[in-house]
């Protein structure tokens, strides 16, 4: 069976589908910029088209619709059986266009959270196209049972539900430290990254040895780090940008506490690790975040514009080893991507088999 992934190999996640993928089928891939230099290990340059666009995070990205005959013409001579496109308002949306130009292959999408759960909301022209690439797609897949009841209103034929989650349980070395916070998502609006410098600063009062680090790159780390000096938390909150993988395994080992207060999210990736890390979350109350955390069990919702005292959260700082342990246990039991993948590929080899290409 021969899959092409369509998405942003400059994304890790992306990766982490192509390694999981690459042992189970023939992989090839086309990305909307380049690609990371791991790829090299997994599908050969020979496999591989970087369309070299520039994607930006608010959307708008029209330069990605030009690449289609491009990437129509590189398609064509593959045959692929399955073209894989993730996110879908962007790539489902070049995937779909190109089935429709001629690339006689099926069409598979994995939703990847704002896509689904924000695009959709802008307007008419962008849930009309929404629907369209969901109804395209044959099989798509959500990381959270919220996200796919979305899906299936708007229209998706299948849905496979399976966390975005690890390839491995992580080793865990590291003693925890009672007051680090660790927060790991993008700086820039949709994440609510000042709600977790305020969240931060309602905690930290009357605790010395609390302490925040706010790993990412995005828009608002410049104002970010101005508020810190205007709060007076210069001392207690270190901005580290982009973290490689060991670095960012330590803080996760090292933190107690994990914060993610996004205003709108699917099962996130970043709070699976810290969960398989034994940290503690504190997460913005979302349909997908209560599929993970159980309130006042093994994390902390937090309703809008709450801040929890650090009274309120003593029961759970007390067991935190405990709770640690149950929120590594669950992701192990739960949340582990090879296993998923595998239940995917069995399923179009199903599809494969007994259906025939759709009409045009």
């Amino acid at each position: 069976m021969r899959l092409v992934l369509l998405g942003d190999a400059q994304s890790p996640h992306l990766l982490k589908w192509a390694r999981a993928l690459a042992p189970r089928l023939e992989l090839w891939a086309a990305s909307s910029r380049g690609f990371l230099p791991e790829f090299d290990d997994v599908i050969p340059p020979s496999r591989r088209l970087a369309l070299q666009t520039s994607p930006r995070f608010e959307g708008g990205n029209a330069a990605l619709l030009r690449c289609l005959p491009r990437l129509v013409a590189w398609l064509r001579p593959i045959q692929a059986d399955w073209l894989h496109a993730h996110y879908l308002t962007s790539h489902g949306t070049l995937a779909w266009l190109a089935q429709r130009l001629g690339v006689r292959a099926r069409l598979v999408g994995s939703a990847w959270g704002s896509d689904i759960l924000v695009t959709p909301q802008r307007g008419a022209p962008w849930r009309w196209l929404t629907r369209r690439v969901l109804a395209a797609c044959e099989l798509t897949t959500s990381d959270s049972l919220f996200m796919a009841d979305r899906m299936r209103e708007l229209g998706a034929r299948e849905v496979m539900v399976f966390p975005f989650g690890l390839e491995a349980l992580p080793t865990v070395t590291d003693p925890k430290e009672d007051g680090l916070f660790f927060a790991n998502r993008g700086l820039e609006d949709i994440y609510n990254p000042f709600r977790v410098l305020d969240v931060f600063a309602h905690l930290s009062q009357g605790w010395p040895q609390a302490r925040l680090v706010v790993a990412h790159e995005g828009a608002l780390r410049v104002p970010m780090e101005e508020k810190v000096r205007a709060m007076g938390l210069s001392d207690r909150v270190r901005f580290t940008g982009r973290l490689d993988a060991v670095s960012q395994s330590t803080l996760y080992g090292r933190a107690r506490w994990y914060l993610s207060l996004p205003r709108s999210d699917s099962v996130s990736v970043s709070v699976l690790e810290a969960m398989a890390h034994g940290c503690i979350p504190l997460l913005s109350d979302l349909p997908a975040n209560r599929e993970l955390v159980t309130h006042g069990e093994n994390g902390w919702i937090l309703a809008e514009g709450a801040s929890p005292s650090m009274d309120e959260l003593k029961p759970l700082a007390a067991r935190g080893d405990v709770v640690g342990l149950y929120n590594r246990q669950w992701v192990g039991e739960h949340a582990l991507f090879p296993q998923a993948v595998d239940q995917f590929v069995q399923r179009l080899v199903q599809l494969q088999s007994g259906g025939s290409i759709p009409p045009r």
